[in-house]
């Protein structure tokens, strides 16, 4: 018999909600001491959630822990970038196909779309990216393909925050979005899963080409 998860005290939460943002805002840098002494007087809570919110972030890959130097933010190389849309190309391109023949609505991918256009800054306009990436493959009626594809948007967040910094593309991006979307919308499946192939393809090999390194801070959630 399954059994569901129990669900994160409301502390621990709100402590792991509050560091991830400094991550992927770049308040909290790659590879700075995460404290717990610190963090909770930060928040004004005792070290257990912010314990357990930090093992929590390991799991997703934000945050190392190691038993000599304790919980660091996590660094951002070729290896870590490649290795995260690697996995993205696996599963998501065939995600989106499979909403797309289902007929799935993706009025939620489009309205995206619009919060992007429309956002003032950096951050407001990586976050509708995100939106709009989840909305695509969100109604592929398979809830593990979706929940692992869920997995990787913190890691995936942290990479393409880096890779903006270096290479701010997102209005090349944003052109291959409505494309994306509108061979979704045309119903062509096979169409709209090879575009957001390239899409994610060239993104991580335009800002991590193989054999460089980019150890500087994000600025925001990401592609």
């Amino acid at each position: 018999m399954d059994i569901a998860p129990s669900p994160i005290p409301s502390r621990t939460q709100y402590v792991l909600e509050a560091v991830k943002h400094a991550i992927l805002t770049g308040r909290l840098r790659p590879g700075q001491a995460l404290v717990e002494a610190e963090l909770a007087a930060q928040f004004g809570v005792s070290k257990t959630p912010v314990r357990e919110a930090l093992k929590t972030l390991a799991g997703r890959g934000l945050v190392v822990m190691s038993e000599y130097k304790g919980a660091t933010v996590r660094t951002v190389d070729t290896a870590m970038a490649h290795s995260v849309y690697d996995v993205r190309l696996l599963l998501e391109p065939e995600a989106l196909r499979r909403t797309v023949t289902a007929g799935a609505a993706l009025e939620t991918a489009g309205a995206a779309l619009e919060r992007s256009d429309a956002a003032a800054d950096p951050a407001g306009r990586s976050l509708a990216n995100r939106d709009f990436h989840r909305a695509l493959y969100l109604p592929c009626g398979n809830p593990l393909l979706t929940r692992m594809l869920d997995e990787l948007r913190d890691q995936a967040a942290l990479v393409s925050a880096i890779a903006w910094q270096s290479v701010p593309s997102w209005e090349r991006e944003a052109r291959e979005h409505r494309e994306i979307l509108a061979r979704a919308l045309d119903g062509d499946a096979d169409g709209a899963a090879s575009a957001l192939h390239d899409h994610i393809a060239s993104f991580v090999q335009r800002a991590f080409p193989d054999g460089e390194r980019h150890p500087t801070a994000p600025v925001a959630d990401g592609e």
